[in-house]
């Protein structure tokens, strides 16, 4: 496997020139689709080819040897934050205030795409209408349709889980296109099937033309329930999205949904080489956030637990794999920084456009790196966590090596996993540059509200004009 290390003795925050030509820029004529999947709580050390033991993960591996392995990709430790995130490209400070909601005026990259005339459509978990807070327009079945996508199928729009919601797996409520699907009318279907199915579906039915496919997979979310593949002969009524009792079972059925979800992504993968797509089509797989707290995995000889919800590299480091034949470099593995700001600028710059006054500011392109290119790199990532969801929040600033959170604590994460040893102030040398660099952005950037803040919370400050952090 062809390893690409790239070291920066020290963190520079300066702005880089931009030029007139970009030598990866694409033309109208051929630019390139996108599929980018996002799995749901599960993290690095459950893929095979990030060193994960105790899953068979066949598929994604196959897209990594086949293309590009990130090694530093971050988003939040949470999935709303995250999603608000990826959608946008900018930090949560500027835009983010209820657990479960995207507010309806924020241009996504559904919306960027769109303009640029690709076909788009969302699949999988929505989440966002404002549900759990009984926000305004909560039950407008058209936000998905409204945030930039001309199709979709979604579980949680305009239903919980309670009335005539419902759990994602079996007998799922779904909505497709706006219009509700009940669970009856779903009854014996396992919802990541049907999601797969209408990815594959729009694909197939928009293959001569640009197409732009976001798929917040539903996977592998709790409860951790069976599969197709291990069901057996267990009667497939609603009841069976209740987990088993034991933390082995659970175990056993989260496996296989790790299992079950790399099958859906070779079928997508799949469904694209058999239809000649493989040279024009990006597929790119990362995930929302850490895994559930309660699962444990063996991880290159080691015992990693879950970090959902969690500031450490364990609830906040995810996987990054693109795919993009005869352009990304085969079993190419980069250390490059890629923060969830920079999707949108990445999607861009794979329309071929120039980003604008109506664009985020927030994130760095990597489209560079699908092209064999070295790109514009940034050289930290941060995190800004407040879920207002009875979560702890925190904000950090990060490099490969060092990570700096705002109260202080200053850690050398490939050797410190656990963040037991706070190297503090007394250091020197790289260390005590990269401090005192990460010290200057976190300076600039608005504080995190205190405390685990509820749905209750009154007062959720914003700072949507914070300079670009880049120029800083």
């Amino acid at each position: 496997m062809k390893v690409e290390s790239r070291v920066y003795p020290k963190l520079r925050l300066a702005v880089v020139a931009c030029v007139l030509f970009f030598p990866w820029q694409v033309g109208a004529d051929d630019r390139p689709n996108v599929i980018l999947i996002m799995a749901d709580d599960v993290s690095w050390e459950c893929f095979g080819c990030y060193g994960g033991e105790d899953y068979e993960t066949p598929n994604i591996n196959r897209l990594a040897a086949q293309g590009i392995r990130f090694e530093h990709c971050y988003s939040t430790p949470i999935c709303t934050p995250s999603r608000v995130k990826i959608m946008t490209g900018k930090y949560g400070f500027r835009n983010y205030t209820h657990f479960g909601y995207l507010h309806p005026d924020e241009r996504t990259f559904g919306h960027m795409m769109q303009d640029a005339g690709y076909q788009t459509a969302i699949a999988g978990k929505w989440q966002l209408n404002g549900l759990y807070n009984s926000l305004p327009g909560n039950q407008d079945s058209t936000r998905p349709m409204n945030a930039g996508f001309h199709e979709s199928l979604l579980w949680q729009v305009t239903r919980g889980k309670g009335g005539d919601g419902g759990e994602r797996f079996w007998d799922p409520p779904l909505e497709h296109n706006g219009s509700f699907i009940t669970k009856d009318e779903n009854a014996g279907k396992y919802g990541p099937d049907l999601l797969t199915d209408f990815v594959c579906d729009f694909v197939q039915r928009n293959r001569d033309k640009p197409f732009f496919v976001y798929y917040p997979m539903v996977l592998v979310h709790d409860p951790f329930v069976p599969t197709p593949d291990t069901v057996g002969d267990q009667a497939i009524t609603h009841a069976l999205n209740k987990a088993p009792k034991g933390a082995k079972a659970r175990k056993a059925n989260f496996v296989a949904m790790v299992q079950y979800m790399d099958k859906l992504i070779g079928r997508i993968a799949d469904k694209v080489d058999s239809l000649g797509l493989g040279e024009e089509t990006i597929i790119l797989f990362t995930a929302d956030n850490g895994t559930n707290t309660s699962i444990r995995s063996r991880w290159n000889g080691t015992e990693i637990q879950g970090g959902k919800a969690g500031m450490k590299d364990n609830g906040t480091h995810v996987p990054l794999v693109a795919r993009w034949k005869g352009h990304t470099p085969k079993g190419s593995v980069l250390s490059d920084l890629v923060d969830f700001t920079d999707f949108y600028a990445t999607l861009s710059d794979v329309a071929g456009r120039q980003m604008s006054a109506d664009d985020p500011i927030d994130g760095r392109s990597f489209f560079p790196q699908l092209n064999g290119q070295p790109g514009n790199l940034r050289e930290w990532v941060l995190c800004h966590y407040q879920c207002y969801w009875k979560k702890n929040p925190g904000q950090y600033a990060r490099t490969a090596q060092y990570k700096l959170y705002r109260d202080g604590r200053y850690y050398q994460i490939p050797v410190d996993l656990d963040e037991s040893n706070d190297l503090g102030s007394a250091i020197s040398g790289e260390a005590a540059n990269v401090r005192k660099e990460l010290e200057h952005l976190l300076n600039q950037c608005p504080p995190v509200p205190p405390g685990a803040l509820d749905k209750n919370t009154k007062v959720r400050p914003t700072y949507p004009k914070t300079p670009n952090l880049f120029a800083q």
